[in-house]
């Protein structure tokens, strides 16, 4: 039984056995010695050596971190999957993967790249809304690490695809703002460009709070104002709070104007 404290692999386990275990003629028990064990699983013949082989990297996982069963997760569930033609739950599986990756075992590369396979599978299923949420963690990551150009191109994607959808079309003008601080980091001029191109293909990105922050900011970036662009900064955190991401963008664009010492107080 799960707890609140489970982690993502727990979860990982927990889930296969919730999707796999059908009436089989052929059980198979774990050799690892863990209370887990108790609950082995009984799948079909055509997936059991995959499952028995997983539940003893687990388990030895749970004992040693030395022992990685990521890699092997990957290889025997996700092939088992896409052979079978069930792309939805290899995408599953691909996040929880990402999941361990940022939590446990912190390769933020290898999570962003299981993100971006689950992305991948989703477009093929056509589920688009699960996709974008993909995609939107890989532009976090990318912005995070300095590439900027990709986390451009998905959040004018992700922005793209969600302002013509009536019930999503008021989160554009998130992704669009964020596309527009990576530009900012990279380029003044990309900006301003970048700026005019959303306002024009999505209106509504014109009168919001985030348009008229960067407007601020590219005027205070110009003059190579810190004061202004900091106040600018803190007028809107006072109505809209900041996280943790924006911040450490407007940060790296701040450290940019002559002069600063690169805080937002």
């Amino acid at each position: 039984m799960l707890t609140k404290k489970s982690s993502p692999l727990a979860l990982f386990w927990e889930g296969c056995l919730e999707e796999d275990i059908t009436k089989s003629k052929r059980p198979v028990r774990c050799t690892a010695e863990q209370p887990t064990c108790l609950r082995w699983p009984r799948t079909g013949a055509r997936l059991v050596v995959h499952f028995a082989r997983l539940h003893v990297s687990i388990c030895s996982f749970r004992t040693s971190t030395t022992v990685l069963p990521v890699s092997s997760m990957l290889e025997m569930l996700t092939r088992s999957r896409t052979l079978m033609g069930r792309f939805t739950i290899a995408a599953k599986h691909h996040i929880s993967i990402a999941e361990i990756y940022e939590s446990e075992l912190v390769d933020i590369e290898k999570a962003i790249a299981h993100y971006e396979q689950a992305a991948d599978y989703y477009k093929g299923e056509e589920s688009n809304s699960s996709a974008n949420k993909c995609l939107l963690k890989v532009g976090a990551y990318c912005a995070q690490l300095e590439q900027y150009q990709k986390a451009i191109e998905i959040y004018e994607q992700v922005g793209a695809n969600t302002m013509d959808n009536p019930l999503l079309k008021y989160s554009a003008k998130e992704y669009f703002f964020k596309a527009s601080l990576c530009h900012f980091i990279v380029d003044e001029l990309n900006a301003k460009i970048a700026v005019e191109k959303y306002e024009e293909m999505f209106p509504a990105f014109s009168d919001s709070r985030e348009c008229k922050l960067l407007k601020k900011l590219l005027e205070a970036h110009e003059e190579q104002n810190s004061e202004a662009f900091t106040e600018a900064v803190k007028e809107f955190d006072s109505i809209s709070r900041l996280d943790q991401w924006h911040t450490t963008l407007l940060l790296r664009i701040k450290k940019t104007i002559q002069g600063d010492e690169g805080d937002l107080k």
